[in-house]
């Protein structure tokens, strides 16, 4: 077991309780519709459309959270009760979308959050490991601006972390995104808690 306390730290550290996780998160905006946005473009043969997910039941959104969030740590939805989740969820200001193949599996997820006036967050965004490094990340980064940037929206912004996919963060600035945010985050290590099994994440778990 290591001790909570530890020896006294240098300037720019910081102890980590045990059943910890830290992680830089890096937060980026637009704050333009980039050029081109709105015109037709051909989609060739893309394998896969967006569907809207109006009332989606909790279970029914962790299920698909956890399948594309799990290897990369997403928790912060799944601490939540069915009522405080469905109350995200279902708020007129919140579009839930999945992305479904051919045969109708879902191997993707989008979420945009426009709860604060004249903004819009990119909330999740992500495929499962299957669907990876196919060129679907462009195809969907493309519809979610179309639709993040709603009249009256003057800013969209997300934010990843040293805990999710590597390519994220040089992905979202070649898409127009710019970092105007970098902080430390240090969270409850969602394993731990039982609300991932132990084998997802690369860090490893510290007891």
């Amino acid at each position: 077991m290591i001790e909570a306390e530890g020896p006294a730290l240098g300037h720019g550290f910081h102890n980590v309780a045990p059943s910890d996780l830290a992680c830089v998160v890096t937060a980026l905006e637009m704050l333009a519709p980039p050029e081109g946005l709105r015109k037709l473009v051909p989609e060739g043969d893309v394998p896969v459309q967006l569907v809207r997910w109006k009332q989606a039941g909790p279970e029914k959104y962790r299920l698909l959270y956890k399948r594309i969030g799990g290897p990369w740590l997403w928790w912060t939805r799944l601490g939540k009760s069915d009522a405080e989740l469905a109350e995200i969820i279902h708020d007129p200001r919140v579009q839930i979308f999945a992305v479904a193949d051919r045969a109708g599996v879902e191997v993707g997820m989008l979420e945009l959050d426009c709860r604060v006036e004249g903004e819009c967050e990119i909330v999740f965004f992500g495929f499962i490991k299957g669907a990876t490094g196919k060129g679907l990340g462009k195809w969907l980064m493309r519809r979610a601006l179309q639709l993040a940037w709603a009249p009256g929206i003057g800013r969209v912004w997300l934010h990843t972390c040293t805990t999710d996919d590597p390519r994220a963060l040089p992905f979202y600035q070649a898409q127009g995104f710019v970092p105007f945010a970098r902080f430390v985050e240090i969270l409850p290590d969602p394993r731990v808690a039982g609300l991932l099994p132990q084998d997802r994440g690369s860090a490893p778990i510290i007891l």
